[in-house]
């Protein structure tokens, strides 16, 4: 009896601080939470994606089966979750302002703009807002990630070239940070933003583009369905993640051009890059990595969909349509309120 008078206190005190908590702050719980289980899923296609991207002589010319064993051989199984730790420190707050943001940015863009409408139109550039707004937030997380995910435990037993243990090892997330701080400054953690910037503005606002587009032609009573968005999720995750994916390329080996030894120490720009790329390695190279991207994305937005919906259900987060309207409402009855007095 004691135990279910604490059980059903303890719920009572649960429920009074999920009502007390403003609806951003569950959007953003729910985006975090959807986001780190997402990432965690695919963390080992991701860590391959980035060894195809950057280390294209080593890893490409084996194959996806190729690169699961060597990195098995090398590292064991942790091996694929090199950068995880990174990538899911970088992915919580990444997602949390990604669909926070994306929501606010909807609500303003209606309470401000209201002839732009509720179509497609007006998810593609909420979409694109809230995409660069975490970017910006979250830029060098990222780019510690990558670092952590280039790096090859024990390669000197393989002939591979490319790291010098001595200055370029990275112990872990802080030793990352840290190191490349002390290189280059801010500066340095913001190495290949611009790409990054450049892919997530269409890419972001594409997918909710594609996402709510795709999902307007479904019917009525089939909207709701849990299947139904993840199908419609993943189709327009795969079709902007087409579109974008050359810049997203760029701005891996932008990331590690001082961690290879190809690189004389030269570090260059966006487009520079871009060419580099095109020339010396080939235009196929900007498209390197993108079926595995592909088999990363469907069960990334197919995880973090339902997460996602799964927590905003818990939270009990109003229909961002309701909670719009009621924004609008506000606005005019205070609007109208301003002119009485």
């Amino acid at each position: 009896m004691a135990m279910e008078g604490g059980e059903r206190e303890g719920g009572q005190i649960l429920d009074g601080v999920i009502d007390a908590m403003p609806v951003f702050a569950k959007e953003l719980v729910a985006g975090g939470v959807a986001g780190g289980f997402a990432k965690t899923a695919v963390a080992p296609l991701e860590r391959v994606k980035i060894l195809f991207q950057t280390r294209r002589a080593e890893f490409q010319s084996i194959g996806l089966l190729g690169s699961f064993e060597k990195i098995i051989k090398t590292e064991g199984i942790l091996g694929f979750y090199r950068g995880n730790g990174a990538s899911v420190a970088r992915i919580v707050p990444y997602a949390a302002l990604h669909y926070m943001a994306y929501e606010q940015y909807r609500r303003w863009i209606i309470l401000t703009f209201p002839g732009v409408g509720r179509g497609s139109i007006l998810d593609l550039i909420a979409g694109s807002l809230s995409g660069g707004t975490a970017v910006l937030f979250t830029y060098p997380l990222d780019l510690v990630r990558t670092k952590l995910a280039y790096q090859v435990v024990q390669s000197s037993r393989l002939g591979i070239k490319g790291i010098n243990h001595a200055e370029q090892f990275y112990k872990g997330i802080l030793d990352c940070f840290s190191k490349t701080y002390r290189e280059s400054g801010l500066r340095g953690l913001y190495r290949g933003v611009a790409p990054s910037l450049y892919g997530i503005f269409p890419y972001s606002g594409l997918k909710f583009y594609f996402y709510e587009e795709i999902k307007s032609h479904v019917p009525e009573e089939h909207k709701k369905d849990v299947t139904v968005k993840l199908v419609c999720g993943s189709i327009a995750g795969l079709l902007g993640q087409t579109f974008t994916y050359p810049l997203d390329v760029v701005r891996r080996q932008m990331q590690v051009q001082r961690l290879s030894a190809s690189n004389s120490g030269e570090v260059k720009g966006t487009m520079e890059t871009l060419i580099m790329i095109g020339q010396n390695q080939g235009w196929k190279q900007l498209f390197s990595g993108l079926s595995i991207n592909y088999l990363k994305v469907v069960p990334s937005v197919a995880i973090g969909f339902t997460v996602y919906d799964s927590m905003k259900l818990w939270l009990r987060v109003p229909s961002r349509d309701n909670t719009a309207t009621g924004l609008v409402t506000e606005g005019r009855n205070a609007h109208n309120s301003s002119l009485h007095s």
